[in-house]
């Protein structure tokens, strides 16, 4: 069989289609859950202090050989969600806010949702607090969950998970 420059012509447009419908498939589940308080512009509130360093003291004791895995201070803007109900059921937004609110309460990981739909656990990150209890990234996770926020920490991935650990938490 000869290949023609029309089926040149029609393979380059099915694989630019489809390539597209990848695409957009990408980006937050659920669209038409909407969120009501905070905007990528304008987050309501600000989870955490912007860290001078990664780590702090207790997480560089606490790493192998005083070495924890490399991560990077960032400021990121999303949605706080459950992160469960979001990956196994793609809820979020206002409409899912009382459900994900006790889902974190009772145990279950808050994640922040960016506007690309990217998706990050949220830990506290001191390393000796966190352990023992003296730090609380619930709290704040259930106070704000379905809201834009900006949070502040240390940005860590392995093995395609990824985590902002959260700094200055502290229980009060």
């Amino acid at each position: 069989m000869r290949v023609t420059r029309t089926m040149w012509i029609g393979f380059a447009a099915a694989v630019c289609l489809g390539t597209l419908a990848w695409a957009a498939t990408k980006g937050i589940l659920h669209p038409e859950m909407k969120v009501e308080q905070g905007s990528y512009d304008k987050p309501i509130a600000t989870l955490g202090s912007k860290p001078t360093d990664p780590w702090s003291g207790t997480t560089v004791a606490a790493g192998v050989d005083g070495k924890p895995q490399p991560g990077k201070p960032v400021s990121m803007v999303g949605e706080i969600v459950d992160f469960s109900c979001y990956l196994q059921v793609g809820k979020h937004g206002e409409k899912h806010r009382g459900c994900g609110q006790k889902c974190v309460q009772n145990g279950n990981a808050a994640g922040l949702l960016t506007k690309d739909g990217s998706l990050f656990v949220l830990m506290a990150e001191e390393h000796d607090p966190r352990r023992d209890g003296g730090v609380d990234i619930r709290t704040a996770a259930v106070e704000h969950m379905g809201h834009i926020v900006e949070v502040n920490g240390t940005e860590a991935s392995v093995g395609g998970y990824n985590a902002i650990f959260v700094q200055g938490l502290a229980k009060k």
